[in-house]
């Protein structure tokens, strides 16, 4: 398999910058994905990988060694395209077979056995010699996905495969890709949109945003400590909050040794709340978050003053909570089957909380949190 290297990569068309400065590291045998909106930059980063474009500045490299000059054919790496790019003139086990043409000869001599043995993998098997015009998308995608790995490549790459599914066939096809890749091993770069996506399946994800990267980390970490603004209102709902920092009082030494943990009181409006800035790998939820140590995001923020902001997920906004307390006004629900979305109105702004038994339009209740359930950084 193979470890991936980006290293201060940039990618301008004309005037424009696709990429600025992206330095990613993807590690051997891990499902890492790029996440963000439309024209962040994940695609793009995803096709000078594979060789299809090169970077305007910038390297990089399989396994330490520079691929620059290097064609798409000679890189040994699968991709599976968002329209999965089937031959239909082919049968489906024509078309997991095609790479298979261009291999060595021993790898071409086992050919039937291989497409035998992925068609089992990705539960298609009995289905060699149908059209892909016959098959549903989800087993299209499948045949695509056969495809890529029938070489035996070191690499797979993925641009938004589940794209053109259904919600329920996207999750239960995502999860079969995770199996497959977890089984083989196989380093594999996944590009999506879909937040929901790229936290369920992926080992660690980097967050695009106008063609940098956010933030990288395992999932757990991204939702819980968005290291920016960016991502805390991109991954998942939040709750953001911005106001003058008015006192900031270190914990005892005990809990600095422990936690890490500084209060702060921060006024929003007329309003002061009082939240934690945590400062080590604890969660502000009771449980271990792994931060990862190349992550130049995951760090404790740093306070000289003037404005903070903070984020607090809705499923830990309380109502009748016993801190922070702030006076709210329901607009609308939303049933969601075992939670409901609230939607409330505070000052004017609008506020996100998941309830079980929430309280009805034109209603005004009470909200909080503990300190400890907001997420600090920078402003």
């Amino acid at each position: 398999m193979s470890e991936i290297t980006l290293e201060n990569v940039r990618k301008t068309y004309a005037e424009t910058a696709a990429l600025d400065d992206v330095s990613l590291r993807v590690r051997d045998g891990e499902f890492f994905t790029l996440v963000g909106p439309s024209g962040c930059g994940k695609t793009t980063t995803l096709r000078l990988i594979a060789g299809f474009e090169s970077p305007t500045e910038g390297a990089i490299r399989f396994d330490g060694e520079s691929v620059s000059g290097v064609p798409p054919e000679s890189r040994n790496v699968g991709v599976v395209f968002q329209n999965y790019a089937l031959f239909p003139h082919m049968s489906v086990a024509e078309n997991v077979g095609y790479g298979l043409r261009f291999a060595d000869r021993e790898r071409r001599r086992g050919s039937e056995a291989r497409v035998s043995e992925l068609l089992e993998l990705v539960d298609l098997a009995g289905m060699e010699n149908r059209d892909p015009t016959e098959l549903s998308g989800g087993q299209q995608q499948r045949v695509a996905l056969a495809r890529a790995l029938a070489p035996g490549p070191r690499l797979l790459l993925l641009d938004e495969p589940m794209s053109a599914l259904d919600a329920r066939l996207r999750e239960r096809l995502r999860l079969q890709v995770k199996q497959i890749q977890s089984e083989l091993g196989i380093t594999t770069v996944y590009v999506t949109h879909d937040q929901e996506e790229a936290l369920a399946v992926s080992d660690r994800v980097a967050v695009m945003n106008a063609g940098r990267v956010e933030q990288v980390g395992p999932p757990r970490e991204v939702y819980r400590r968005p290291a920016t603004r960016f991502v805390a209102s991109f991954v998942g709902d939040n709750n953001l909050f911005e106001g003058e920092l008015i006192d900031e009082t270190d914990s005892t030494a005990s809990a600095r040794e422990t936690k890490g943990l500084r209060r702060l009181r921060v006024r929003v409006g007329e309003t002061v709340f009082e939240v934690d800035a945590t400062g080590d790998e604890s969660s502000s939820v009771g449980e271990a978050v792994h931060v990862d140590p190349e992550s130049s995001t995951s760090r404790s923020p740093r306070f000289d003053g003037g404005n903070v902001a903070f984020c607090v997920r809705p499923e830990r906004l309380e109502i009748d909570g016993r801190e922070n307390q702030f006076t709210a006004t329901v607009r609308e629900t939303e049933f969601l089957g075992e939670t409901t979305r609230v939607h409330l109105d505070w000052n004017g702004r609008e506020v996100t909380v998941r309830a079980t038994n929430p309280s009805d339009a034109g209603e005004t209740v009470e909200l909080g949190f503990a300190p400890g359930d907001a997420h600090v950084f920078e402003s």
